[in-house]
């Protein structure tokens, strides 16, 4: 586990007998949490990370086999727990990020307390008896589009991710996060992240969940988040008022409330 804080650009704040873990969304860093994270440095140790391939991780760790599957970035973040011994711990996962939490709580049992999950799901595509909100042909699509032009996919999917169109800065620094990220790598990401199906990985979860869900999330909507909550023994789930899919930037106090009522 040799330069595992410096593969993943670990940072560590805050004070407390806990630890608090942060782990950022698709085509985004640990910056995406800078709203969040520090609410919680008071009772904490924050513990901040950016997954190989993405903001000041070391690229040349990227592994094509190793990141083929979201278990591949699950098996970081138990090596980040071990490097800081990390035990008890709260994992707060945006995303695509929520599921590799899902995955590396199973594989480390101890290590994690509680999951906050924002924007979960467990599967993007459609299934019989099952709403993932994608069908399999809308998938290729986007698919195709970020391999055919990264760039042009960025400008036009962040800001529809994002949502909260009166509010374009918000859309802008997203497309800015996607469009800095290495193309192929970004391309390779997405694909695990659409095509992934962790449903199965949800019974399996042994601890207290909470699942934060917007009201209106074109990317994970409630009835997906729900799926999540349901699934999960110990899950539970708010709505919030916020929109898009990303509420750690546009409504980061509403977060904030959501998660210290959770931990407390």
């Amino acid at each position: 586990m040799a330069n595992v804080t410096e593969r993943n650009n670990v940072h560590v704040r805050g004070a407390g007998d806990r630890a608090m873990v942060f782990a950022h969304g698709f085509g985004c860093d640990q910056n995406m949490w800078r709203f969040v994270a520090p609410a919680f440095e008071r009772d904490f140790r924050t513990v901040l990370f950016d997954h190989v391939g993405a903001g000041g991780s070391d690229l040349s760790a990227y592994d094509w086999a190793k990141y083929s599957t979201l278990s591949g970035y699950a098996d970081d973040v138990v090596e980040i727990g071990a490097e800081l011994g990390l035990k008890d711990c709260v994992f707060v996962g945006h995303s695509v990020s929520s599921m590799i939490g899902v995955l590396a709580a199973r594989q480390a049992p101890g290590m994690f307390g509680k999951l906050v999950l924002i924007g979960p799901s467990a599967r993007y595509i459609d299934d019989e008896g099952y709403v993932g909100g994608f069908s399999a042909e809308q998938i290729g699509e986007l698919l195709a589009l970020l391999e055919f032009n990264h760039m042009g996919w960025s400008t036009q999917i962040a800001p529809m991710i994002m949502g909260n169109p009166d509010r374009p800065e918000l859309g802008q620094e997203l497309t800015n996060s996607f469009c800095r990220t290495d193309p192929d790598i970004a391309k390779a990401f997405a694909r695990v992240t659409f095509t992934s199906d962790n449903r199965k990985d949800l019974a399996e979860v042994s601890v207290p969940v909470l699942v934060l869900q917007c009201k209106e999330d074109i990317i994970a909507s409630q009835e997906v988040g729900d799926f999540v909550a349901r699934s999960i023994p110990g899950g539970r789930m708010i709505v919030l008022n916020a929109t898009g899919h990303c509420p750690n930037l546009s409504a980061p106090d509403e977060v904030i409330a959501a998660i210290r009522a959770f931990v407390s």
